[in-house]
């Protein structure tokens, strides 16, 4: 069978959306490598699959948008950063080539530099994509500021006149990230936005109607359904046992966004509800930080699987990872954005009818009360989520499609 080689960012929320697909993989007989940030490389090694680091300097540059209080702000920080790590991957990408001898690369979506050696390689390869897609549409608003389809004529000139003030100042990257291409022989890109069609095929982790309907899609672009592999849990905690309240589950940024007002917020909201079991998890932020009452569980990091079947409730940050995981075990998402894709995020989930959103600026106790119990009534919509979930075929039509490019290169070499 092949090998596979499989290159993330530096980020759980980009390595955890692929592994079911790694894993499927695996099933099928394939040897599969996950190069990727190196505190996962022992929780890649434990779910059976090859893992190695990413080379430490790609880690060292960590994305510090939360420096900065605008969406477009956040969104410039954010992409100077993949360009600044995409000189860094191209040797590190070649290193593990050489080790790993791969017939088929899958490339994060935000490792530029790693997609432009791929490209230039001339091998099979494709990308997986775990956010809300950047790629403009008629039936497509401009992506970051996490507008409402348009509607009308006006709707429509809406999108016309904001899309080049929002991608604007994000294509003054090509030409850095041109430099790198170069130094490769990938070809030069004229627009930011051709990183969407320069590989072969797309993995797009999320499905309609979560996702909105494009009037042209690309042909390379597959929506697959959600990546909700994560790490086993252990034993149960002994605080999920220890009575059989329903639960509210608070989940802060895996990558560190300075959210834990969300958690606060939700603690002056809940903390004393003697109906609820409050849950929050920190992830990157310090949870002795966060002030609580005795009975609030607050802990870095608890296994959403044990506890989201329990759950009447998620209050969120926005990422994909933990809104659509809720949206898939049924519950209905309250989502707070703190910023990157988190705008869009937070839109999809209104416009799908399947939760609730409250403003990071005028985020008070009362206002996440009342969005909680809008929450609760968003049922229909989170069932018809979930159906266009399992209908999107997740993981084996994922290792199907690359698979499928196996194929193509090796029906042209017999």
């Amino acid at each position: 069978m092949s090998t596979i080689l499989i290159y993330t960012s530096p980020a759980q929320g980009h390595l955890y959306p692929v592994m079911d697909v790694a894993l499927s993989l695996r099933q099928r007989g394939h040897r599969v490598h996950v190069r990727s940030l190196a505190a996962a490389a022992e929780v890649v090694r434990a779910a059976g699959l090859e893992a190695s680091a990413l080379a430490p300097a790609i880690e060292a540059r960590v994305v510090d948008d939360w420096q900065v209080s605008s969406q477009l702000a956040s969104v410039k920080r954010s992409v100077r950063t993949f360009v600044d790590r995409a000189a860094l991957e191209v040797d590190d990408l070649r290193q593990a080539m050489a080790e790993v001898r791969p017939d088929l690369l899958l490339i994060d979506t935000n490792a530029w530099g790693a997609q432009a050696v791929a490209e230039a390689e001339g091998i099979p390869w494709a990308t997986w994509h775990p956010f809300p897609l950047p790629l403009s549409d008629p039936d497509v608003p401009p992506f970051g500021p996490g507008l409402a389809p348009a509607r009308g004529p006006l709707g429509r000139l809406r999108d016309r006149l904001l899309s080049p003030l929002v991608i604007g100042p994000i294509q003054a990257v090509c030409e850095p990230l041109n430099r790198v291409r170069a130094k490769v022989g990938a070809h030069p890109f004229d627009h930011i936005t051709e990183l969407f069609s320069a590989p072969p095929a797309i993995l797009y982790r999320t499905s309609e109607p979560f996702e909105y309907t494009r009037r042209h899609p690309p042909g390379n672009l597959h929506l697959i359904g959600p990546g909700l592999w994560s790490p086993p849990g252990g034993p149960e905690p002994a605080w999920l046992a220890a009575d059989d309240k329903p639960i509210l589950l608070v989940t802060c940024s895996s990558e560190y966004q300075n959210d834990g007002a969300l958690a606060q917020a939700a603690i002056d909201a809940f903390g004393q509800d003697p109906q609820l079991r409050l849950v929050c998890t920190t992830a990157g932020v310090d949870p002795a930080t966060v002030r609580a009452p005795a009975g609030v569980i607050v802990e870095r990091f608890a296994p959403h699987a044990q506890v989201l079947p329990r759950a009447v409730g998620v209050v969120c940050h926005g990422g994909m990872g933990a809104t659509q995981r809720a949206l898939a075990a049924g519950v209905a998402p309250v989502v707070v954005p703190f910023g990157r894709d988190q705008l869009e995020v937070a839109r999809r989930v209104v416009h799908a009818g399947a939760g609730a959103t409250v403003s990071r600026a005028r985020l008070t106790a009362d206002r996440l009360r009342k969005a909680v119990e809008q929450a609760r009534g968003c049922g229909a919509g989170v069932a018809a989520v979930q159906a266009g979930y399992r209908a999107a075929g997740g993981a084996e039509r994922g290792a199907t499609l690359l698979e499928g490019l196996l194929g193509v290169r090796d029906r042209a070499s017999a």
